[in-house]
């Protein structure tokens, strides 16, 4: 397959630059009462994807990234690597990133205002290139999350940096190694400093660092390339800077969030549910909640399989970083709350507007009181269908869950945010017996699957 003939994500043209208008429009109809039953094998985790693809730009050879979801947000990304100077290619799933051609230093703004995690450029960029410009950052309002974890970051290394009229500008006449504490295990700032670590001269030391296994994924490609770097995965990781790197072969782990999704969807329909592909420690807290509801859960070689056998029990939820409950499952576990027998109070950590799907999920007569950071859920409640808007990417798969075992049907409006991180998920949740329809802009249905 050449270049031109990309399989292009729904809404996303050639060119990368699919109306806003389109995007939006776009709906999944939801028709509730069927019980899911099957087995998905898991995409390419959207949350390492980017990542890795940001730090092939450390290299002067070609990369290769393997199990790269076909998701809005990698195009985005791809979109972006192109804008700064990078040839890419996309075939099956495999992206072939050859960055060794002269780089733009400035990221354009209408790239990185539709997607937050486009910031993670800056790190690499700084590194190859001694500056970087970078809008401030877009994508889910799903509350504040501060930069500043990766300015400062990237101070102690020696860059410069001045923010003005909306711009980041990042400089730097050589990055030097030192100790970086970080008030907050921030996963965004964690892997810039990770990968502009990479290029200090010197050892540089992460505390406090982020301990998601997105990280050691990021950390595992660098050091294919070529980087010294020891700890990831735990608080603290150390790199010893200055190596140069050069282009490797990666296979993107499996996609967490999108496991524990589908297990949950499963379990909201009384269903069984089997996901392949994921290391099942990776959802160790999750999975302990799901027993503690009292679901079956079998873990195998790279498999989970969850099985409701009964009525759902209340349990309380507080999201922390990894290894705590996944702020990204947060709102689709309130479905399954919202069924079991009694109440639950679930805390969120991460991200204040993590509730924005409150209101939308008691459009579907969920009981859910939130007060600060605190909901209350409570259960059993018999939901129906309704027309409902996503208000974010994990909100929206929220949504779907709900509408699943809603009586009647659901229409989920603003399927774009729900585009931007799960791959094929209409075509998915079919595969498990769910009947669901996409209906583009316009109201013209486009079937299970893009």
């Amino acid at each position: 397959m050449t270049q031109a003939q990309w399989p292009e994500p729904p809404g996303h043209d050639a060119a990368g630059a699919a109306s806003e208008a389109a995007d939006r429009g776009r709906s999944l109809r939801v028709r509730g009462g069927r019980r899911l039953e099957g087995e998905i094998v898991l995409s390419g985790a959207k949350n390492s994807a980017l990542k890795l693809m940001a730090a092939s730009l450390l290299a002067d050879e070609p990369s290769t990234i393997r199990r790269v979801p076909r998701i809005a947000d990698v195009f985005t990304m791809v979109d972006m690597l192109r804008a700064l100077g990078a040839k890419v290619t996309f075939d099956d799933g495999e992206l072939r990133i050859d960055p060794s051609g002269p780089l733009n230093e400035r990221a354009p703004y209408e790239l990185v205002r539709r997607m937050r995690a486009s910031i993670i450029v800056m790190g690499p960029m700084v590194a190859r290139l001694g500056r970087a410009t970078i809008a401030m950052p877009g994508g889910c309002n799903i509350g504040p999350r501060r930069i500043d974890f990766h300015i400062r970051g990237l101070q102690k290394l020696g860059a410069a940096i001045e923010i003005e009229h909306g711009f980041i500008e990042v400089t730097s006449d050589g990055l030097r190694g030192a100790v970086v504490p970080l008030d907050y295990p921030s996963v965004g700032a964690t892997e810039n400093l990770l990968m502009a670590a990479t290029a200090a001269q010197g050892t540089t030391v992460i505390d406090n660092a982020a301990r998601e296994p997105e990280i050691v994924d990021l950390a595992k490609f660098l050091m294919s390339m070529g980087a010294s770097i020891h700890g990831a995965g735990t608080s603290s990781i150390e790199i010893e800077g200055g190596h140069a790197l050069h282009g490797a072969i990666h296979e993107v782990i499996a996609d967490r969030i999108e496991a524990g999704t589908y297990l949950l969807a499963g379990v909201a329909t009384g269903g069984d549910v089997t996901v392949r592909g994921l290391n099942p420690p990776c959802l160790e807290l999750f999975l302990n909640k799901l027993r503690a509801m009292g679901v079956q859960v079998d873990e195998g070689d790279r498999t989970i399989r969850a099985r409701a056998l009964g009525a759902l029990r209340p349990v309380d939820v507080s999201t922390l970083p990894h290894p705590g409950f996944a702020t990204d499952l947060q709102a689709q576990f309130m479905v399954a709350l919202s069924l079991a027998e009694g109440t639950s109070i679930v805390t969120e950590n991460v991200f204040e507007n993590r509730f924005a799907v409150v209101d939308e999920l008691n459009r579907l007569g969920a009981g859910i009181t939130t007060s600060g950071h605190h909901a209350v859920v409570s259960g059993p409640r018999q939901l129906t269908g309704s027309v409902v808007e996503a208000p974010d990417l994990r909100g929206g798969a929220a949504l779907a869950i709900a509408g699943l075992v809603a009586e009647g049907v659901t229409e989920v409006r603003g399927l774009h945010h729900v585009d931007r991180g799960y791959e094929d998920f209409d075509a998915k949740l079919a595969g498990l017996g769910a009947d669901v329809t996409r209906v583009e802009a316009g109201g013209e249905a486009g079937g299970a699957g893009p």
